[in-house]
């Protein structure tokens, strides 16, 4: 099993930066990917980006190109999401989830094994 928390949402303005934190524990040798999703209220719930464990390859959805950055910190099992120029739209709930069998599918949330609770990102216009 491996578990999940999300930290560092919160209320922002317009244009204004958050960073998004996943710590991981349990068996995280097991990790092959990490990604970020989100849902808004009333949507369904959509990729938002993701990394590979070891090689650190990165996949970005198409509305957070050149916003949005993701890392990772292999030491502290630690996956970040950086995001920058926030707009209206990105308000949502985020997501942390973890793949263990990595198929390259890495924009479907069916691929992930592993969830974590959510953090709530607003951002004001």
């Amino acid at each position: 099993q491996v578990q999940l928390v999300e930290s560092g949402g919160g209320l922002v303005q317009a244009g204004g930066s958050l960073r998004l934190a996943c710590a991981a524990s349990g068996r995280t040798f097991s990790i092959v990917a990490m990604a970020w999703f989100r849902q808004a209220t009333g949507k369904e719930r959509e990729f938002v980006g993701a990394i590979t464990w070891r090689g650190g390859s990165t996949y970005y959805a198409d509305s957070v190109k050149g916003r949005f950055t993701i890392s990772r910190d292999n030491a502290k099992n630690t996956v970040y999401l950086q995001m920058n120029s926030l707009k209206s739209e990105d308000t949502a709930l985020y997501y942390c989830a973890a793949d263990v069998f990595w198929d390259g599918r890495y924009y479907s949330a069916s691929g992930y094994d592993y969830w974590g609770q959510g953090t709530q990102v607003t951002v004001s216009s």
